[in-house]
């Protein structure tokens, strides 16, 4: 998405909330609290290239149990987004977060009864082997990319997963970045 698709009055906006009102707006695209924190805390945003680039540096920066706290909010491929979120949040971040899940995950959607069940036991298992979620941005993805995904990460030592989780991470709040300001 290039700057052009940023809504300017939506960034002003954003930068004249509260801290605590921009970090509500932050947690639909990344639940982990120390990331919109610090997010929130860099404004002002004249534009997404820099408010991808502060996201970027605060992803980074995240330990993995901040990670954890992002990925709790991702349901699993092929399973509806659930409403938990941090006390405090706005209802409109719970249904833009639930929306922006499912959008992204449709193309992975499948009416193939046999991809969905690979899917599902696939989850279990990575779920089983990892202790979390299977995380992937999936925008533009089919269910067999995505299951073809999953199976080779399924053989990733620890460390190596963790690095590919925290990629996934970025790509997806980036696009949702985008959308933020776009609206």
């Amino acid at each position: 998405m290039t700057d052009t698709s940023v809504n300017r009055e939506f960034l002003v906006a954003f930068d004249a909330e509260t801290q605590q009102e921009a970090e509500a707006e932050l947690l639909a695209c990344c639940a982990s609290r120390r990331w919109a924190a610090e997010v929130a805390a860099r404004r002002p945003y004249n534009d997404l290239d820099t408010l991808r680039r502060v996201s970027d540096a605060a992803l980074a920066a995240l330990d993995w149990s901040d990670v954890q706290e992002a990925m709790a909010a991702h349901p699993p491929i092929g399973k509806r987004p659930s409403s938990k979120r941090h006390s405090g949040e706005r209802a409109h971040g719970e249904e833009r977060d639930a929306t922006w899940s499912r959008s992204e995950q449709a193309a992975a959607a499948t009416d193939d009864r046999q991809t969905a069940d690979e899917l599902a036991a696939g989850n279990a298992e990575y779920e089983q082997r990892f202790g979390h979620v299977f995380l992937i941005c999936a925008s533009g993805l089919s269910a067999g990319q995505v299951l073809a995904a999953l199976r080779e990460r399924l053989g990733n030592d620890e460390e190596a997963e963790r690095r590919v989780v925290r990629e996934e991470l970025r790509r997806i709040v980036e696009l949702r970045l985008a959308r933020l300001v776009a609206r």
